[in-house]
């Protein structure tokens, strides 16, 4: 079932990266996703960084069609679907790569005080794609690393985890599947939820397209334990 949502505000959150804010506000859990619809162009999952907010970097036809809206026309919206992030640990820390942001936003600001500490790691290629948004507000430090060192610590976010995996009693992550790998890997699959990626049509775990293993992304995750991936990322 669709709501139909207007696009009340539409701005530029970093390079090829844009901030849509709908008319409508979802209850939602920081990692879950909604089904976005455009007549005529098709559908996309995206995560929500807020309950009426979605961060959307352009990468092929459905977003670049996306980035034509203007404020004020509509989005067909379904969902929120699937599994977020629980809270869980002290003194965390928060893993980000290049889009992965929005969801890490959506659980700093949901969970801002609730916690002994939050670090957010932003890895990205160039400080002109960092999507930041206003996410000083809700942690406590945030580290910044970029492939060109343009911003930050030339390097990956992964190399700054791995330094200070020690600090932190529990990890949440999103990003580029070998990033993924990588945060299991340093923290042996433990204390650690990351929000996996996979093609995704119904987003309601009927098609199966979206098969991690013997789970399905949309249904089981996109949050997952690492314990969960064990042998599977």
């Amino acid at each position: 079932m669709y709501s139909v949502v207007e696009v009340e505000e539409i701005w530029e959150v970093a390079r090829n990266i844009k901030a849509f804010r709908f008319s409508k506000g979802y209850e939602f859990t920081p990692g879950q996703f909604i089904m976005v619809w455009l007549p005529g162009v098709g559908e996309k999952p995206f995560s929500l960084a807020w309950n009426d907010l979605i961060v959307v970097k352009r990468v092929g036809p459905f977003t670049r069609r996306l980035f034509e809206l203007e404020e004020g026309e509509h989005l067909w919206i379904r969902g929120p679907y699937g599994r977020g992030f629980e809270p869980k640990g002290k003194k965390i820390a928060l893993l980000a790569g290049g889009i992965g942001i929005p969801p890490l936003y959506a659980f700093a600001r949901q969970n801002h005080g609730k916690f002994e500490g939050i670090t957010l790691i932003y890895g990205a290629r160039s400080k002109e794609e960092l999507a930041l948004m206003d996410v000083e507000e809700y942690v406590d430090e945030v580290t910044i690393a970029t492939d060109d060192g343009s911003a930050g610590r030339k390097g990956l976010p992964t190399d700054l985890l791995a330094e200070r995996k020690k600090e932190f009693d529990h990890v949440y992550a999103c990003g580029p599947e070998p990033m993924l790998k990588a945060i299991l890997k340093i923290m042996n699959h433990n204390n650690v939820q990351i929000s996996a990626e996979r093609y995704m049509r119904c987003g309601i775990g009927v098609c199966g397209s979206c098969n991690l293993g013997k789970y399905l992304v949309c249904r089981d995750g996109p949050v997952f334990d690492g314990s969960q991936l064990r042998g599977l990322l």
